[in-house]
């Protein structure tokens, strides 16, 4: 066991084989030796080895730990259930073996049986968490239920007598078992019983969360539209604590529903349950009032009052009822708000919310006003005025967001934008002063008048087309890495500019140094895996695809130890929430993103290359007539605004982007998986065929195999179509929003058109081999043509991959990644070309030797070969003069690359301080090193392919 606890497997196989020499029926060193060999990649003998064991039913507690082992490192996490359930039965009285028994149901979601184990174990051991986790497994059945009906009829109102029973008998110990039973009385909409439950005495365990109480009877009387005891409950908490947001959001919701039902308080009695109610718009005002002249007494300054009033006025606006209430004037508010909490990084966030009560005409002079009160530093002529202390850098840095926010920076000139750009970096280098202790995980206090620079460039890039801006915002953004180097912002948006640019190659190193961690591969992970494959950067693509895939494979495993853990220290409420974790992951959209191009990916690199394209199939399982993608329940978990913006909201991400984004994500992920398995389908048709006009065809499967990939072909056709479609209404997605997909480029190039034909040829060939060669001079001119037509549509896709990959125009290099993609594209078009070649291949072949016989036979020199074989043999000689120029071509790229001098571009921007300089060659070079990258490794698969073709010669 300590050989394997260090890793060192084989040592530990020998020292069991010695064991075992001495003591044949050693279970336990027969299972450490299993698991040696599972560890070195033995996993059939270990198997074997398990099983041998798992049938003696063994009961000592040592094989029983070591087989659960061994089994969870196999993924078989059901055979554990089936040990424990061997083992309870030889001794049916421990409490030991019967709670691992719950728990291995608990790993593969068997709610029933867990129900039924859990209710054993409270009949040997009557503990109350035994008793509850059967309760809760009842739960979870209802969860799972796919009948709602028989949730809410069956499996809740049993768990519910369950736990009355326990009520009645007072025998409820522990705050778990209370957090349970309102959870089954709010499934069951039962909201007046869960609320009785949480004021009465049962509702005294509830301690472990701050005033869980409370928000519970919140939640009630939100479901029961009782208003008046949720405006009463919300006055008392804020009179508590004043700076409590959600309780100013319920207060303000219930004044407005008492007022629309225009009730008024009963004249003799309590208001409601909860003391006094407010239902009159002046009421809320003097209560908002009163709230701020107690916090302007207060010790510490708090921001929820200010921030209350300015909620007020935009709510009353909303109804049309002002000016009545002389609550002041919104732009005083916030300036008065400003003099307080500018120095704080969260004065921006706060005010952001309500700068649309602000007036445009009014934005220029807010702007100014907020400026005059900054105390900086007086400065000479013509010079920056700046800030002597962080807390003035602070309020100057929240000035300038405003600024942006209101769209001040959008509306400059070129030359006012590059002016504004000096500024900022000015303010930036000048607040590095500030940050000179900062530890290097910390971010520098200026670092946003850097990102704003940027983004001030990014417009000039892309909206005024100029070339030398983009390179200015990756050298500012090299420049921040340099002071600031875990600053995740810098790293995203580098990121975002280098895939733009088309290289690939720094950003594998950013995105490993942002260090994301477990749900991050998932809501962040699109960032690389998007641009990894179609930039030609093959080794780097299957790392980043399988970072991701590892994280989504393990959450199975996780999700399951953690609902573990939730049963085990009583925390009922999580379950249901890991449970709908797990779901959300597996039905990801990213998920299944990567999960089809990373196997697409692997037979690019791999089929008819180092293994055949059938064992590649074969070994990741793939069949054209599975699709494991959840199209009904695909859930976008990216996160499309982790990169920060200050855009105003008609420039920023709306959530008819994020519609779009995702229809257009699905659309392509749609086209992808039906082409992987088109290709998955070629190798079904290999030779079984019986000759023509035979019965058996239909029964050996063969013909219903074709027919699976005619199907497939019309949805492939259909989802080009829809794919056209959408891109037919040319959506322009924000800067910082997400990046769109490949299918314009796919459709744009050719390599739709060539896939699709490349398919349909595969039908012609097939029928080319039932019908024999005899009487198919139709087919066979139709396979002619398509071998024609296919060498232009090839030769056409090759054209549009010429060009400069990188050029220096002005003195300003422009970089052109659409030539890159195409190549990728032309790649891998060749590839299914070649994959369907080879199928040709094995079908004309045969055909071939038989006519050798007959010729030997009839002793004829002359038996006249069917064209379909010149055609053929024509096809193959052009596909390998063609794969030659490309390569030819990548050889001459990479030449061109090479002998690219960037020191010599005049950066006619003499503006560069010399710091700057630096970084622009660190940053043109990354970029000509990564596109050389790409080409070497595109010109290397190439070959590969080219001597696959040379095999093709019948």
């Amino acid at each position: 066991a300590d050989y394997l606890d260090n890793g060192n497997n084989k040592m530990a196989i020998q020292q069991a084989d010695k064991l075992l020499k001495k003591h044949k029926d050693l279970h336990c060193a027969k299972v450490l030796k299993a698991i040696g060999l599972q560890r070195t990649g033995k996993q059939d003998e270990a198997y074997a080895l398990a099983q041998e064991v798992a049938a003696l039913e063994p009961t000592d507690d040592n094989s029983l730990q070591a087989l659960t082992i061994l089994y969870r490192e196999m993924h078989r996490p059901e055979l554990v259930t089936k040990l424990y359930e061997a083992a309870v039965k030889k001794v049916p009285n421990s409490e030991e073996y019967h709670s691992h028994l719950f728990m291995a149901y608990a790993r593969v979601g068997e709610y029933k049986k867990m129900q039924q184990a859990g209710m054993a174990l409270y009949k040997i051991v009557p503990k109350n968490p035994y008793y509850f986790w059967s309760v809760m497994s009842l739960i979870m059945q209802s969860i799972s239920a796919q009948d709602e009906n028989l949730s809410k009829t069956m499996f809740l109102p049993l768990a519910e007598r369950m736990v009355e029973k326990m009520v009645k008998e007072d025998k409820i110990e522990a705050e778990a078992e209370v957090e349970l039973y309102y959870m089954i009385l709010e499934r069951l909409e039962k909201y007046k019983e869960a609320l009785d439950v949480v004021r009465g005495k049962l509702g005294e365990k509830l301690t472990s969360e701050l005033q869980s109480r409370e928000n519970k009877c919140m939640a009630m009387y939100k479901k029961l539209h009782r208003w008046p005891e949720c405006n009463a409950l919300a006055r008392r908490l804020l009179l508590k604590n004043s700076d409590d947001w959600q309780f100013y959001i319920t207060y303000f919701d219930s004044v407005f529903q008492l007022i629309d039902e225009s009730w008024t308080p009963p004249a003799e009695e309590e208001h409601s349950l909860e003391g006094e109610v407010h239902c009159s718009i002046e009421q809320a005002v003097s209560f908002i009032e009163e709230r701020i002249t107690e916090e302007s007494e207060s010790s510490r300054p708090l921001r929820g009052p200010y921030l209350a009033k300015l909620e007020l006025i935009r709510r009353l606006r909303h109804r049309g009822c002002n000016d009545e209430y002389k609550l002041g004037d919104p732009e005083e508010l916030m300036f008065q708000y400003f003099k307080k909490f500018g120095d704080k990084p969260c004065c921006f966030t706060d005010l952001k919310v309500f700068v649309d009560l602000l007036p445009p005409s009014q934005y220029t002079k807010f702007i100014r006003q907020l400026l005059d009160v900054i105390p900086l530093a007086p400065a000479a002529e013509n010079e920056v005025a700046l800030p002597g202390d962080i807390k003035a850098l602070q309020q100057h840095l929240c000035v300038v967001q405003l600024s942006r926010l209101l769209g001040l920076y959008h509306a400059m000139e070129k030359k006012q934008k590059l002016a504004a750009v000096r500024e900022l970096m000015l303010r930036y280098r000048h607040g590095l002063d500030f940050g000179k202790s900062c530890l290097k995980t910390e971010l520098q206090f200026s670092d946003y008048y850097c990102l704003l620079a940027v983004h001030l460039l990014l417009d000039l890039w892309l909206e005024a087309g100029e070339e030398a801006a983009v390179w200015q915002c990756l050298t500012l953004l090299e420049e921040g890495l340099s002071h600031s180097p875990s600053n995740a912002q810098f790293k995203l948006l580098l990121i975002r500019i280098y895939c733009r640019l088309g290289a690939f190659e720094p950003v594998s190193e950013l995105y490993s140094s942002l260090d994301a961690k477990h749900i991050q591969h998932d809501t962040i992970g699109y960032l690389l895996t998007r641009y990894a494959g179609s930039l030609g950067h093959y080794a780097a693509a299957s790392q980043s695809c399988n970072f991701a895939l590892r994280f989504f494979h393990s959450n199975q495993k996780d999700t399951s130890e953690y609902i573990i853990q939730a049963y085990k220290y009583g925390a009922f409420e999580k379950i249901p929430e890991f449970i709908a974790f797990r779901n959300r992951l597996n039905s990801s959209l990213h998920f299944a993103q990567v999960r089809t191009e990373r196997m697409l990916l692997d037979l690019l690199l791999e089929a008819n290359i180092s293994t055949s394209l059938e064992e590649s199939i074969k070994s990741m399982s793939l069949s054209p007539e599975e699709d494991d993608i959840p199209w009904k329940d695909l859930r976008d978990n990216r996160d499309l605004t982790v990169l920060f913006s200050w855009d105003p909201k008609d420039r920023d991400i709306s959530e008819e982007h994020r519609k779009l984004s995702l229809e257009e994500e699905t659309l392509w992920l749609r086209i992808r998986s039906l082409t992987l398995r088109l290709v998955s389908g070629l190798p079904t048709l290999g030779h079984t065929i019986q000759p023509k006009n035979s019965e058996k065809t239909a029964e050996n499967g063969v013909s219903s195999r074709i027919d699976t990939i005619r199907a497939l072909l019309q949805q492939l056709e259909a989802a080009v179509d829809s794919g056209k479609k959408f891109l037919e209404q040319k959506i322009q997605y924000p800067v910082l929003g997400p990046p769109p997909t490949r299918m314009a480029g796919f459709f744009s190039n050719g390599s739709c058109q060539c896939q699709t034909s490349l398919f349909y040829l595969v039908s012609d060939i097939y029928e080319l081999d039932t019908n024999g060669l005899e009487d198919s001079a139709e087919i066979q001119e139709r396979i002619g043509n398509s071998f024609k037509s296919l060498v232009e549509r090839l030769t056409d896709l090759f054209n549009k991959c010429k060009g400069d990959l990188i050029e220096v125009r002005d003195g300003t290099l422009k970089t052109h990644p659409n030539l890159l993609e195409n190549l990728v594209f032309f790649v891998e078009t060749i590839s299914i070309a070649l994959w369907v070649s080879s199928y040709c291949d094995s079908v004309l072949r045969p055909f071939k030797s038989n006519l050798q016989k007959k010729k030997k036979k009839k002793k004829e020199s002359s038996v006249a070969m069917p064209p379909v074989f010149t055609h053929f043999l024509d096809y193959v000689t052009e596909l390998q003069t063609l794969t030659s120029n490309v390569i030819d071509h990548i050889k001459g790229l990479e030449i061109i690359l090479t002998a690219l001098k960037l020191e010599e571009l005049s950066l006619k921007d003499t503006l560069l301080l010399q710091e700057e300089k630096k970084f622009t060659k660190t940053v043109q070079g990354k970029v000509q090193s990564s596109y050389h990258h790409s080409v070497q490794e595109i010109g290397e698969l190439l070959k590969k392919r080219l001597d696959t073709i040379k095999k093709l010669k019948i």
